[in-house]
């Protein structure tokens, strides 16, 4: 049996071990906002609750709690990246572009990176055959480009980090330059195709408001205190470039107690002289401009 993996049937090649972030920082962190919808009849899969209810049954706890993306908590992301100048990258579900193009075009003309997150949460690549995975690609980015009035997203990342075995090389055929469905690396690399090459942009969960707050319960003080033991620690024991991803879904810590928390974590990050704060697509760039 050959390899299985994200990037079956491609060539990974490593950034080189100098590599340095732009403004030759070495380190570097990448606020995410998650803009995430649901298709019509589902409903995110963790609420506040806690315990789902038995299948078959609607869940307007859930369904409600998801709501707050829209109608608050994407609105206060805004406000406090903007306080600080910071562009995110956004992830961002083509639903929402379909339901909320308003939104989605205030997030462009605001220089965020937008980045397509399938048509829905509850449409996983793994899930689709080959015709269909293609048109949930084509689906998302037509409703993207809609919205935003004609700009393209180049980057990719499936719900839940989970893409099918074809999912990346398809992304090739579709014009991306990046994807974020791999947890593999502490750096991005790049895939050669057949078809053309794509960068593998790796994600960490330490720093996620969804499994730290809303599926193991912890304070939201908790993932203040992960990004400052990240950083106290790379500074003080990493020699080479190092990144981190601070992501919150505009649902979870949209809201003021969490929202406390992603502005202290911008404090730190921006008033930091040796950190580069910018977004995967930017980083993507300069990095298909240093190596190929």
């Amino acid at each position: 049996m050959g390899y299985i993996g994200t990037h079956s049937g491609g060539e990974e090649i490593a950034l080189p071990a100098d590599f340095r972030w732009p403004g030759g920082r070495r380190l570097a962190v990448f606020f995410r906002c998650a803009f995430e919808g649901w298709s019509d009849g589902h409903w995110p899969g963790i609420g506040p609750m806690g315990n789902p209810l038995k299948p078959g049954f609607l869940d307007l706890n859930a369904l409600g709690f998801a709501e707050y993306g829209h109608r608050r908590g994407i609105f206060r992301a805004m406000e406090t990246l903007a306080a600080f100048n910071v562009k995110a990258t956004i992830m961002l579900s083509g639903v929402m572009a379909e339901r909320h193009p308003e939104i989605v075009r205030q997030l462009s003309d605001q220089g965020h990176d937008l980045v397509a997150h399938s048509y829905a949460m509850d449409v996983i690549p793994v899930y689709l055959s080959e015709e269909d995975e293609r048109a949930n690609i084509r689906r998302t980015v037509d409703l993207i480009v809609k919205a935003t009035g004609g700009k393209r997203p180049t980057g990719w990342i499936s719900p839940r980090g989970t893409p099918s075995q074809r999912t990346a090389k398809m992304l090739t055929e579709e014009s991306f330059e990046w994807h974020g469905d791999s947890l593999n690396d502490d750096l991005p690399y790049l895939v050669k195709y057949d078809t053309g090459t794509i960068v593998a942009f790796s994600s960490n969960m330490e720093c996620n408001d969804l499994p730290l707050y809303m599926r193991y319960g912890n304070p939201p003080k908790v993932m203040l205190e992960i990004f400052q033991d990240w950083l106290a620690y790379v500074r003080k024991h990493e020699q080479g470039p190092a990144r981190l991803d601070p992501t919150i879904h505009s649902h979870v810590f949209g809201r003021p107690l969490g929202m406390s928390v992603f502005r202290e974590m911008l404090e730190i990050a921006t008033a930091a002289d040796d950190i580069w704060v910018g977004t995967r697509s930017e980083a993507v760039k300069y990095i298909l401009g240093q190596v190929r």
